[in-house]
């Protein structure tokens, strides 16, 4: 299948919606779990993913739509990198900064970082941020423990400051790269 596909699927997924906020919402146009849940089945069930992939995805989809505890229910019982990803990302929303950068550690250097740095800096370059992108993406590589630490230092802000807004966007990138990671070797 062809990379538009790939950016199809992901639209599908994620919907038309606002990034998640920093916190764990909830925020309007999000699906129901039940939506989320038959969304992913109806999406997914005829690509040949491995089953932790499959539910990392689903996690990761449940966590973009809000739905924080049944994310975390599938992401703690993934015994790999994938599902500490999901659960480091659930944790920062919570929020539990420490829990979540003990998730990162857990992560170690994830496949999908190196795109992440690449879209986010180039995100942030559009957005004239010099500054976060280098707080962030030292050296051009993904640091999700800055990131932490920059959504920790943004949490009592105003929902319509420009940090927090890139900090958002940053979020949807990251999804969005994690989900085309997953899905890019059984769509080519």
């Amino acid at each position: 299948m062809q990379n538009v596909e790939l950016s199809d699927l992901t639209r599908a997924l994620l919907g038309d919606i606002a990034p998640p906020e920093l916190g764990p919402g909830p925020r309007p146009g999000v699906h129901s779990q039940a939506r989320v849940e038959a969304l992913v089945n109806e999406r997914l069930g005829a690509l040949p993913l491995p089953g932790q992939t499959r539910c990392a995805i689903e996690a990761l989809v449940l966590l973009w739509h809000d739905h924080l505890d049944a994310a975390h229910r599938i992401a703690q019982a993934l015994e790999t990198r994938d599902g500490s990803f999901v659960h480091a990302i659930m944790h920062r929303r919570e929020p539990d900064y420490w829990n979540s950068k003990y998730w990162w550690r857990r992560v170690g250097v994830h496949p999908c970082f190196a795109e992440l740095a690449r879209r986010s800096s180039e995100f942030l370059h559009a957005a004239d941020d010099s500054a976060l992108a280098r707080q962030i993406i030292p050296g051009g590589q993904w640091d999700a423990f800055a990131f932490v630490d920059a959504c920790e230092a943004a949490a009592g802000h105003p929902p319509n400051d420009p940090l927090v807004l890139r900090l958002r966007q940053i979020q949807r990138i990251e999804t969005e790269t994690a989900l085309q990671h997953w899905l890019r070797p059984v769509l080519q």
